[in-house]
């Protein structure tokens, strides 16, 4: 009788027990939920134990699946990281990259210089999420993140500064008309603001009063998740909002948004690119990792 494969199964198990689904797992795997749970089915028949808790509304991992994930996870990135080593320099990269971004930076700024990045490796292919809320890199299965503001400790996941990205207040001239034209810090807190939620965009805002840097909490008038939805309802005069530069320099120069205390609420905001904590860095994120950085010294990202 022949010997079975040792790792028959492993990538199926390490993908669904990453993604807490049997379901996520198979879209990212390009096969169905039937095969994924027939090949996990057969991986715990051969170790003669139970990986997963199933049941109709639930899959998570036993205690045994969480022991056994942590030893084939490491031992996948192992793989890979020995694979990427044998890869010279100038070998064309192949496989899948997720990457995570916000909606408006993705879109603006990254989207055009990842296809510069990407267009000399016909076998590297991209899976790009915009979202301006926050999303979990080890359980969304994503390789790279950018993520804007303070980031949270945490010793899953890798982090490389970016760039400070400018930020300015802003708000309709008919707005302002209506409502007047702050000229201190103090008087922000009056006015009508535009602010984000609890995952997305800030609540506050930042300005400089003298050496310090004040958090200043506006009336919370309207909120979004959305960077974009923020800026066209300032446009709308609804209020004022805090965003980068890059979100509302068209709408100044065109008299749609006016900048407010612009010498004070300059303040940047911090970008950075994460990703989950592994032993070795795969070359493909390295890859796109070492261009962007690359792109930030040059000033392509503002």
């Amino acid at each position: 009788m022949a010997e079975q494969d040792p790792l028959a199964g492993i990538a199926v198990f390490v993908a669904a027990g990453r993604a807490g689904s049997f379901t996520l797992a198979a879209e990212r795997l390009g096969l169905t939920k039937s095969a994924v749970g027939k090949t996990i089915a057969r991986l715990e028949a051969r170790l003669g134990v139970r990986l997963f808790h199933r049941s109709t509304r639930l899959t998570r991992l036993t205690a045994d699946g969480e022991a056994y994930l942590a030893a084939c996870a490491a031992a996948i990135d192992e793989i890979t990281a020995a694979q990427g080593a044998l890869t010279s320099a100038g070998a064309v990269l192949s496989g899948r990259l997720r990457i995570d971004m916000p909606v408006s930076f993705g879109r603006r700024i990254l989207l055009p210089l990842l296809a510069e990045i990407v267009a000399p490796h016909p076998d590297l292919h991209l899976s790009l999420t915009f979202t301006d809320t926050t999303s979990d890199l080890i359980t969304e299965d994503i390789d790279l993140a950018i993520r804007f503001g303070a980031l949270e400790d945490s010793s899953q996941l890798i982090a490389r500064h970016l760039i400070n990205a400018p930020r300015t207040l802003v708000a309709s001239p008919a707005y302002l008309d209506r409502h007047g034209r702050p000229g201190t810090p103090d008087e922000l807190a009056q006015h009508h603001g535009i602010v984000g939620t609890g995952k997305g965009p800030p609540l506050d805002w930042l300005v400089r009063d003298g050496e310090v840097v004040r958090r200043i909490v506006p009336r919370p008038m309207h909120r979004a998740a959305d960077g974009e939805a923020i800026v066209d309802l300032a446009i709308a005069g609804l209020g004022m909002c805090q965003m980068p530069l890059f979100m509302v320099r068209n709408a100044i120069a065109d008299g749609r948004l006016e900048a407010v205390l612009p010498d004070l609420a300059d303040v940047p905001v911090e970008v950075h690119m994460l990703w989950p904590q592994r032993r070795h860095l795969s070359p493909r994120v390295r890859h796109v990792v070492d261009h962007l950085l690359a792109f930030a010294a040059e000033g392509r990202l503002v």
